[in-house]
C-alpha cells in the first residue's frame, strides 16, 4: 500500500483549513448579529396610517419578530403615512441608518410608481434589500345591494360611483384602469380618508360601492354576510379561493395589450406588504432578519391570532421580490409609457 504523497496531502491540509474558515465564518456571523442586535431598538417605518391594513398587519408581525431576532433587540412602530407612503419610503431609501436597525413597510405601488417615472419616488427599487412580505391582497370591486349595476358587464352601460380617497390613491388605481383600459364607467368620488371613509360613505347611500383589498372587506364582514354589500369583481385573472364565484374583470378583456395594461397595473398586487431595508446595509444582519421575518411569519401564535382577526399573512420571501422587481423592470418601455398615462399622476 502505498503511501499518500506531500502535494495530496496539502490539498486535503487546505481543504479542511478552508472547511474550518467557512464554518467559522458563518458561526462568527450569528454570533456578530446577536452581539450587535442585543440592547437594541429596531424601528419599523410603516407607511400608513394607524389601523390601516399595513399598520394592522406590521405591529402583529414586531410583536413576534424580537423572539427570532439573536439578542432579542426590541422592535418599534412608527407611522409615516404621508403621501401614501412615499414619505416612508424616501426616508428608508435616502436617510434612514444603514446598520439593520431601521427597515419599512410601504405601499406595493411604489415599484409601478418607481417604473413610470412619478416624480415624488425617488426610489431605485433595485437597490432596496428586500426582507420579505406578508399577505396576498387580491384587489375587488364591491357593490351595494341595490347599486344599478349588478355584474362587471353593467359597468360598459350603466355609471357605478365609487368612493375613493386621493386620484392615486390605492382605493382609486382599479376603477381608474379599468375606465382606462376597458372603458367602463366607473364615476371616482375623491377626497375620503382612506378605507373606513369611503366603505362608509357606500353604507350611507352616498356612493354605490369601493374598491381595495379583499382583506380591507373584514371590517364589513356582517353587510357581506347579510348580503348588503356585494362583491361585483375580482382584478385578478386567478380565482380568489374564498370568494371562488367572483367573476374576473380580465374575462372582459378584449384584446392582448388590454390584457398587457392591466397585468402591470395590478401586479403590484404580488409584493402584499412589503419590507425592505434600505441599501447598504450589511450582509449578516440581513440574513438575520430576512430569517427572523419568515420564522415570524410562520409562527403559529401569530397565525392564529391573524385567524381571529381575519387578517392574511401569506408569506412571501425575499427572492420572490427581487424577482418580481426584475420582472417588472424588463417591461417593454412602450407598455410603460402607455401604463404612465393611465394611471393617476398626482401623489
Amino acid at each position: 500500500m502505498r503511501c499518500a504523497g506531500p502535494a495530496f496531502v496539502r490539498r486535503v491540509l487546505l481543504a479542511v483549513v478552508s472547511l474550518s474558515c467557512v464554518a467559522a465564518a458563518c458561526g462568527n456571523a450569528g454570533h456578530g448579529a446577536e452581539a450587535f442586535y442585543r440592547g437594541k431598538q429596531i424601528r419599523l417605518i410603516a407607511g400608513f396610517p394607524v389601523g390601516n391594513d399595513y399598520d394592522v398587519g406590521a405591529r402583529l408581525l414586531v410583536k413576534y419578530l424580537p423572539k427570532y431576532i439573536p439578542g432579542a433587540p426590541a422592535v418599534i412602530v412608527q407611522n409615516m403615512p404621508q403621501a401614501a407612503s412615499v414619505a416612508a419610503v424616501n426616508y428608508l431609501y435616502a436617510q434612514a441608518p444603514r446598520d439593520g436597525t431601521v427597515f419599512g413597510s410601504f405601499s406595493r405601488n411604489i415599484v409601478n410608481d418607481a417604473l413610470t417615472g412619478e416624480p415624488n419616488v425617488r426610489v431605485d427599487p433595485r437597490r432596496l434589500i428586500w426582507l420579505g412580505a406578508t399577505s396576498h391582497p387580491a384587489r375587488v370591486c364591491v357593490r351595494r345591494s341595490d347599486a344599478p349595476v349588478k355584474t362587471p358587464a353593467d359597468l360598459f352601460t350603466h355609471e357605478m360611483i365609487v368612493s375613493a380617497g386621493g386620484a392615486s390613491s390605492s382605493l382609486a388605481i382599479v376603477p381608474t384602469v379599468l375606465n382606462k383600459v376597458l372603458h367602463t364607467k366607473f364615476r371616482i368620488v375623491e377626497g375620503y380618508n382612506g378605507m373606513g371613509d369611503s366603505i362608509l360613505a357606500a353604507v350611507r347611500g352616498e356612493s354605490q360601492g369601493v374598491c381595495a383589498s379583499y382583506g380591507q372587506f373584514r371590517i364589513v364582514d356582517q353587510l357581506i354576510r347579510e348580503g348588503k354589500l356585494v362583491f361585483l369583481l375580482r382584478a385578478e385573472e386567478a380565482p380568489i379561493p374564498e370568494i371562488p364565484d367572483v367573476p374576473s374583470i380580465f374575462d372582459y378583456a378584449k384584446t392582448d395589450e388590454q390584457r398587457a395594461l392591466m397585468r402591470f397595473a395590478f401586479a403590484s398586487t404580488e409584493f402584499g406588504r412589503p419590507y425592505a431595508f434600505p441599501p447598504g446595509v450589511p450582509q449578516d444582519r440581513v440574513s438575520v432578519i430576512r430569517k427572523a421575518m419568515a420564522d415570524a411569519a410562520h409562527d403559529p401564535q401569530l397565525l392564529a391570532e391573524a385567524s381571529r382577526a381575519k387578517l392574511d399573512m401569506t408569506y412571501t420571501p425575499p427572492e420572490m421580490l427581487e424577482r418580481l422587481v426584475a420582472k417588472l423592470y424588463e417591461t417593454p418601455p412602450a407598455l410603460v409609457a402607455t401604463i404612465k398615462s393611465i394611471l393617476p399622476k398626482e401623489k
